[in-house]
């Protein structure tokens, strides 16, 4: 994996969510570093990511209630295990699950192993609540 500053200067054969991306962040005049690489559906491949870039990675899982009527982006971070229960006590939402790719595409334009925090701004309408565990807002300091 290689690192790059900013976008891509050919973007053939990238998808139309990704270019969006790079225009969301240009016009806001963020300066951003990247790396392409393969799907990250799993730690690992989020590790091997880390590595490139220097960072600690969060987990970041799309989640909705048992109804599917609140639809929920929770980051966390990487090593640390996700516990339904605590979760659903704390939002007082019953039967937290994961949400599925249909609903992943249809609120954040996004698929398995691409959730991330950038998908929010395909989120018009604002129908999925951002939730940011505590421990990484103690790691931003």
């Amino acid at each position: 994996m290689e690192f790059f500053d900013g976008r891509p200067e050919n973007t053939d054969g990238r998808l139309a969510r990704e270019i969006r991306t790079y225009d969301f962040l240009d016009n806001l005049g963020i300066e951003y570093k990247r790396t392409d690489h393969e799907r990250a559906d799993n730690m690992e491949a989020c590790n091997e990511i880390d590595a490139v870039l220097g960072v600690l990675i969060c987990k970041n899982l799309f989640l909705c209630n048992r109804q599917k009527t609140n639809f929920y982006l929770l980051m966390m971070p990487g090593e640390k295990k996700f516990k339904t229960k605590e979760l659903s006590s704390q939002i007082n939402s019953a039967r937290l699950s994961f949400a599925g790719p249909e609903e992943m595409l249809k609120y954040l334009d996004i698929e398995p192993g691409a959730v991330s925090i950038m998908g929010l701004m395909n989120d018009k309408d604002h129908e999925v609540q951002l939730l940011i565990d505590e421990d990484v807002l103690k790691g931003a300091d």
